[in-house]
């Protein structure tokens, strides 16, 4: 083995050290799990091509590097979206039980759910790069200047203005998963029922839901709103499954082994306060995988 191969070798075992770390940080930059995925593998090939021999932080390097491809595609979304008005409900990490494996658990951190990366994806790209990389991983705003290309006061008030627009409408759930999913199965119960007032009861007056469907993304508002809804699919309550969807309480449905629909449920102080439900089937197949 000649030592450009050994070179490689040991590259790509210390690469391979950082993968965790480099998804975690694409993901909440993306919410897209293939993005991601294909933003870390950019970083792979960017380091393989370069000279890192005076690196002394590989993993600030490659955090770096990942969070340019990031903020790229970033730019590249919106313009996109400003063409089309394509929105939709970020990629979400499902686990069939109540508990993360080890890799999910690295990849979602610190429990960022579904309702987190919707307001994140409301953020322009640079004051998302800048809020991630410094309130989420620590990164310096010396390291993040360059890469948004603003000097460090700049990119302070990037941050801060992403972290008042985080701060005004993040939701935080219920940290009781085992009471989280308490209120959805009644929320199944009362559907299935066909119950309104039982609805109204375990749903916020102000409720939000989301459903990313195959034509675009469906919003309804109020809990009488999302209350007829929900009694209009109570028989796809009998066919569901419980899951955790990015740390919270969520439902999958598979109708003749394919996937339905899935959602995920934000719980506060009792109540239903936000539901995002994907129910694009060519969607769900893809993240199924």
């Amino acid at each position: 083995m000649d030592q450009t191969e050994v070179r490689q070798e040991t590259l790509a075992a210390e690469f391979e050290q950082h993968r965790p770390h480099l998804r975690s940080v694409a993901y909440r930059m993306l919410g897209s799990l293939s993005e991601a995925e294909d933003a870390v593998q950019e970083g792979w090939l960017r380091l393989s091509r370069s000279d890192t021999s005076d690196v002394a932080n590989l993993a600030g390097w490659l955090t770096t590097v990942v969070s340019r491809v990031c903020l790229d595609q970033l730019r590249s979304r919106k313009a996109r979206r400003e063409d089309s008005l394509e929105e939709r409900i970020p990629d979400p990490v499902v686990s069939e039980s109540e508990v993360h494996d080890p890799e999910q658990q690295a990849l979602l951190g610190d429990a960022v759910g579904l309702a987190m990366l919707v307001v994140l994806d409301q953020l322009a790209p640079a004051e998302r790069l800048a809020f991630v990389l410094h309130d989420l991983f620590a990164v310096p705003y010396a390291e993040i200047a360059p890469v948004v290309e603003r000097s460090v006061d700049a990119t302070k008030m990037l941050a801060s203005r992403g972290r008042r627009r985080i701060q005004g409408a993040r939701v935080v759930p219920d940290a009781d998963v085992a009471r989280q999913r308490a209120v959805v199965t009644a929320f199944q119960a009362a559907a299935r029922d066909g119950d309104f007032d039982a609805l109204l009861r375990v749903l916020d007056p102000d409720v939000v839901l989301r459903n990313s469907a195959a034509e675009g993304l469906l919003v309804a508002r109020g809990a009488e709103t999302v209350a007829s809804g929900a009694v209009m699919f109570q028989k796809l309550a009998l066919a569901s499954r419980p899951v955790l969807v990015n740390g919270v309480a969520g439902v999958a449905v598979d109708i003749d082994g394919e996937p339905f629909s899935l959602a995920a449920f934000t719980v506060v102080d009792g109540r239903i306060v936000e539901i995002d439900i994907i129910s694009d089937r060519a969607r769900l197949r893809a993240l199924r995988g």
